[in-house]
C-alpha cells in the first residue's frame, strides 16, 4: 500500500473494537484483504513443502519472507510489531497463539518483535490466520529486505519529544512493504526513528537512523545517520544529512537504498551490510553518491505530501485523556507509605506530556528470569491491565520490556500491585538486572554459547534491589555469537559468547552505549568460563563502587579512570 493510497481512505479508526482508543495505526479493508491473500499464498507454499514438492533450499527464501526460521530444535516465527506498538487485543491473540501452538511463552526481541520458538510448520498457516485477524503478520521480519521499522517506546507521550515519530514510522512501513526494488537487497536493512533529543531507539546502531526535529523556523525534518550496525564488524552510524526536509524523506531514502543496492557487496555475506560500504567508501564519497542519485530523481514523483502525513496521522486514535492536576496527591502519599513502590516509581516511571498521567515500564526481567520472556498467562494479564489503565495500548521496547504509555498517576500504585502479582513488578528498569540477551545456544543455530543461563545467573547474583539501586544505571547486554543479536557491543558491560576449543566461553567488553552518539565497547581481555564471567562482573562492579565519585554513573567512572583498574581486578588471578 502506498502512502498516497492511505491518504484517500476513510480516516476514522473503527469504533467497534475494544482497542479503538489505542494510539495505533488502524487497518482498513484494503490492508486486511492484502493480509488474507498473503496468508493463502504462504499456505500453498507450506503445503508444497510438506508434500515434498519443494525442497528446503527452494522453500527457504519463501519462509524467510514470512518471518519463519529453522532453528536448532524447531521452526521459529518472528512476528512484526510495527514500531513496537500493540493493542491489548493483539497481545491477547499472541498469548492465545503461544498457548495453543508453542510452549506457552513468547519472547520479545531487541527489534520490538515477538518470537515463538517451538512452532510446527504444519501450524504456520493457521497461526498467520490468527495474526491477520488482529491486523498482525510476520512479513519482512527476516530476509534481505527492509525489516520492521523501530522507534522510541515513549513516542507521542514523552515530555521531551519534539515531533511524534510514529507517523513517519508508519510512512516508512507502507513505503517499504513489498517494495519491488528493495526486496532482494545485498543484506537485511534496519531503520530506526526517534523524535526526541534523548535517543531511546538506538538509532546510532541502525543501517539508517532518523532523528525527527524542527529547524529554526519550526519546519519538521530529519537528521539522517547511515552505516551503523553491530555483528562481527560494529560501527556507529555516521551523519549523512543534518536536516532533511519532511517532504524529501521518501526520495532521499530511495536514493540511499539505490546506492546500497548498486554498490553493496553480494559476494561475501560478512561484508554485505551498508555499514561496510559506508566504511570502505568513506562517508563523504558515500554522501556524494547519494546526492548524485537524489539529483537524478523526480522531486514530484517522490515528494511526501503533507496531506499524506495528515491522512496517516488521522488514522492513529487519540486517547480520551481526563483533565487532571499535574501532580497526583494519591501518588505522593503512596510513595511515602510504600518504600518498595517508591523505588519502582523512581526506575520504571517516566514523565508524560499530559498532566496527571505517567509512562510505566514493565521490565520483563524478574530475578532469575529469562530476559524478554512472558508466559501466555502473563501476556493475558498485561493485556487486561492495558485495558484498565492505558486505553488498551502497549509498547514493546528494544530493551525487551513492555510499556503502558498512558497511566493516570492516581492509578500507578494499583497498577504496580497488579504487576507484582504476575512477577513483573521489579523496580529494575535501566539497572544491572535489566539485561538484554539473545536466545543463544538454547535455540539459535548460529550461536557459540548460551546467553540465557548466564543472564539468569547474573540476575540472581544481583537480585538484591537495595544493591541494584546503589549501583545505579548499568546496562549488561549478552550475545551468544558475533552476530550480536544481544547488542553486546553497546553494553556498558558487554558479554560475547565464543567457542574456545569446543568449550563455551565469554568475552567481556566495557564502555559501549547505544544512547545518543553511541560507542562501541572495548574488549577487556581473554575469554573465560561462565563461572569466571560471573565473578568478573562482580569484580568490575566492585571497582566501580570503590572508585566512583559523587553522582558518577558506571560509564562516567570508566571514562575517568580507564579500563586498567577493571582489567587488573578481573585478571588478577590469571
Amino acid at each position: 500500500m502506498s502512502p498516497s493510497a492511505a491518504a484517500t481512505r476513510p480516516l476514522d479508526p473503527p469504533k467497534d473494537l475494544p482497542d479503538s482508543t489505542a494510539g495505533i495505526y488502524h487497518y482498513d479493508q484494503v490492508d486486511r484483504q492484502f493480509l488474507r491473500e498473503r496468508v493463502e499464498q504462504f499456505r500453498r507454499q507450506v503445503d508444497r513443502r510438506l508434500s515434498g514438492e519443494l525442497t528446503e533450499d527452494e522453500f527457504k527464501p519463501l519462509r524467510l519472507m514470512n518471518g519463519l526460521y529453522l532453528q536448532l530444535h524447531a521452526y521459529m516465527l518472528r512476528i512484526a510489531v510495527p514500531y513496537g506498538v500493540l493493542t491489548s487485543r493483539q497481545l491477547s491473540q499472541l498469548a492465545h497463539i503461544a498457548r495453543v501452538y508453542d510452549k506457552g511463552f513468547g519472547h520479545f526481541t531487541t527489534r520490538q518483535n515477538l518470537q515463538l520458538n517451538w512452532i510446527k510448520l504444519v501450524d504456520v498457516p493457521a497461526i498467520l490466520d490468527l495474526l491477520a485477524a488482529v491486523d498482525l503478520h510476520a512479513i519482512q521480519t527476516s530476509g534481505n529486505c527492509i525489516r520492521n521499522v523501530t522507534s522510541d517506546q515513549f513516542a507521542g507521550v514523552a515530555d521531551d519529544e519534539v515531533v511524534d515519530p510514529r507517523h513517519y514510522a508508519e510512512v516508512l512501513r507502507q513505503w517499504s512493504t513489498l517494495h519491488p526494488e528493495f526486496t532482494f537487497l545485498p543484506r537485511k536493512f534496519k531503520i530506526a526513528i526517534t523524535g526526541s533529543a534523548t535517543d531511546r531507539a538506538a538509532v546510532c546502531i541502525h543501517d539508517v537512523g532518523l532523528l525527527v526535529k524542527r529547524d529554526a523556523d519550526g519546519r519538521v525534518g530529519f537528521e539522517v545517520y547511515v552505516g551503523g550496525g553491530l555483528g562481527r564488524t560494529p560501527f556507529i552510524g555516521k551523519k549523512l544529512r543534518d536536516f532533511l526536509p519532511e517532504d524529501e524523506l521518501i526520495a532521499y531514502l530511495e536514493a540511499v537504498l539505490r546506492v546500497y543496492n548498486a554498490y553493496g557487496r553480494r559476494d561475501n555475506i560478512y561484508k554485505a551490510r551498508i555499514k561496510i560500504l559506508v566504511h570502505e567508501l568513506g562517508i563523504d564519497t558515500f554522501r556524494q553518491e547519494v546526492e548524485a542519485e537524489y539529483a537524478r530523481m523526480s522531486p514530484e514523483t517522490y515528494r511526501l505530501d503533507a496531506a499524506i502525513i495528515d491522512g496517516i496521522r488521522a488514522r492513529f486514535a487519540s486517547q480520551p485523556y481526563e483533565a487532571l492536576p499535574p501532580v497526583s496527591g494519591a501518588l505522593g502519599r503512596a510513595r511515602l507509605e510504600d518504600h518498595t513502590f517508591n523505588r519502582w516509581v523512581r526506575t520504571n516511571v517516566a514523565a508524560h506530556r499530559q498532566p496527571g498521567y505517567a509512562i510505566a515500564t514493565i521490565t520483563l526481567k524478574p530475578a532469575g528470569g529469562i530476559p524478554g520472556d512472558a508466559s501466555a498467562d502473563q501476556m493475558d494479564a498485561i493485556a487486561t491491565l492495558a485495558d484498565r489503565y492505558s486505553f488498551g495500548e502497549l509498547r514493546v521496547t528494544h530493551e525487551q520490556n513492555l510499556v503502558l504509555a498512558h497511566v493516570r498517576q492516581d492509578d500507578l500504585h494499583a497498577l504496580w500491585k497488579e504487576l507484582s502479582k504476575i512477577g513483573f513488578g521489579e523496580a529494575n528498569s535501566g539497572l544491572i538486572t535489566d539485561i538484554i540477551a539473545c536466545p543463544g545456544l538454547d535455540y539459535c543455530a548460529l550461536a557459540n554459547a548460551r546467553s540465557i543461563p548466564l543472564a539468569q545467573r547474573i540476575s540472581e547474583r544481583f537480585a538484591d534491589l537495595d544493591r541494584q539501586h546503589d549501583i545505579g544505571e548499568l546496562k549488561i547486554k549478552i550475545s551468544g555469537c558475533i552476530n550480536a543479536c544481544g547488542h553486546h557491543h553497546v553494553g556498558h558491560i558487554g558479554i560475547l559468547g565464543v567457542d574456545k576449543k569446543g568449550v563455551e566461553a565469554y568475552q567481556l567488553t566495557l564502555g559501549g552505549t547505544a544512547a545518543t552518539e553511541g560507542a562501541i565497547g572495548d574488549i577487556l581481555g581473554p575469554a573465560m568460563s561462565a563461572d569466571e564471567a560471573l565473578d568478573a562482573i562482580e569484580g568490575v562492579v566492585g571497582v566501580y563502587l570503590e572508585r566512583r565519585q559523587d553522582g558518577e554513573r558506571f560509564l562516567d567512572t570508566l571514562t575517568r579512570i580507564g579500563h586498567t583498574p577493571f582489567k587488573d581486578k578481573v585478571y588478577a588471578a590469571h
